[in-house]
């Protein structure tokens, strides 16, 4: 029997886990208000506070009493690697601990996780980060030779949302054609070509379609004239198209029950901009049928959004000729870690090493 504690730290809060013999003992979120980390003037200095916090939820609960085989985190931002579960390594936590790709509390997670591995004297791991690129060359081509496409996007959810999917057309994973969109204040569209995520926008920047957070792609030249006509700086612009795009621009909200719920009290306004949303997102999954030339064995609409029954139906009109649709709402991060350490532990799946040096 494999026991795993599992480590997810977000922006707000710490979501934590611990699964035995692939069910959950138990699990928790830990809000983390403003004034606790307010004390904080970078995010790396959280760690320790996070860590000790998990270490209180343990105790209180009394799941500390039998010992645990390892400790698998949510990935961080790293250098660009291709999708697996890998060993938290002196240059995982070198990359992490000097955020040398990125600022963002899963870098956290790795930082904690090998806290509790050098005290237990386990093994610690991280699973599909964000950063899992396995685009083909085509796919990493823009429209100017000093601008390429980076991978970047919900590539856990994805990828756990994958694998069921294709479980459930009684496919394996390596051998099915997947169109998957993950459906959160993000949005990302993946076309999984015999287990490889060969396109995807860019879902953290904000490219492909508009989301509740973020501005999507936008017209090139238009974007050109609102930043000489406003004069806005980069950071500003930066924020006002990821964070304050979207939904939360056109509709001042990122909630979608929020959303519906104005719609439902006759919002025209609200109706049209979630639609148009719907439209996007189906536009980006027409694009990735195009990716897998026409042969796509399922689309999965998975991530919070998926359970909005009035977004699905919407997106599932302008898509469900291309394939099956199968929802799997939600984000199951947390299940996802676990499910990759059970792969390593239990079904022989070979963790991965880090490699170091490639930061350029």
């Amino acid at each position: 029997m494999t026991r795993l504690l599992v480590l997810n730290p977000g922006s707000t809060s710490t979501k934590a886990a611990v699964y035995s013999d692939g069910h959950c003992e138990g699990k928790t979120t830990i809000v983390h208000y403003a004034d606790e980390l307010d004390q904080y003037s970078h995010i790396m200095q959280q760690y320790s506070f996070r860590t000790e916090a998990v270490r209180g939820w343990l105790f209180n609960q009394g799941l500390t009493r039998l010992p645990f085989d390892g400790i698998m985190a949510r990935g961080g931002l790293l250098s660009p690697i291709p999708s697996g579960t890998y060993l938290v390594n002196d240059a995982v936590l070198d990359d992490l601990r000097h955020c040398r790709y990125g600022v963002h509390a899963s870098n956290l997670a790795a930082l904690m996780a090998d806290e509790f591995s050098k005290a237990w004297e386990i093994p610690a791991f991280i699973a599909d980060p964000v950063v899992v690129d396995e685009l083909q060359d085509a796919a990493r081509v823009s429209g100017h030779p000093e601008i390429e496409r980076r991978s970047i996007f919900h590539a856990l959810n994805q990828k756990a949302a994958a694998r069921k999917a294709a479980e459930r057309l009684q496919r394996t994973y390596s051998g099915a054609h997947l169109i998957v969109a993950h459906l959160g204040g993000g949005i990302s569209v993946g076309a999984h070509y015999q287990g490889r995520v060969i396109d995807v926008n860019n879902a953290l920047d904000g490219e492909g379609p508009m989301s509740p957070e973020r501005a999507g792609t936008l017209p090139v030249t238009g974007l050109i004239r609102h930043v000489f006509r406003t004069g806005i700086q980069k950071e500003q612009l930066y924020r006002r198209l990821v964070g304050q795009g979207g939904l939360v621009a056109h509709l001042g909200s990122n909630d979608g029950r929020e959303i519906e719920e104005r719609i439902v009290a006759g919002d025209a306004r609200a109706r049209q901009i979630y639609d148009v949303m719907a439209y996007q997102i189906g536009k980006e999954i027409g694009r990735c049928s195009m990716v897998l030339r026409g042969c796509v064995h399922g689309i999965v609409l998975t991530g919070g959004l998926a359970h909005s029954h009035y977004l699905v139906e919407k997106i599932k009109h302008f898509i469900d000729w291309i394939a099956p649709v199968i929802v799997l709402a939600g984000e199951n991060e947390l299940q996802a870690l676990a499910e990759a350490g059970f792969r390593v532990f239990e079904a022989n799946e070979q963790a991965r090493v880090y490699p170091s040096g490639r930061f350029v």
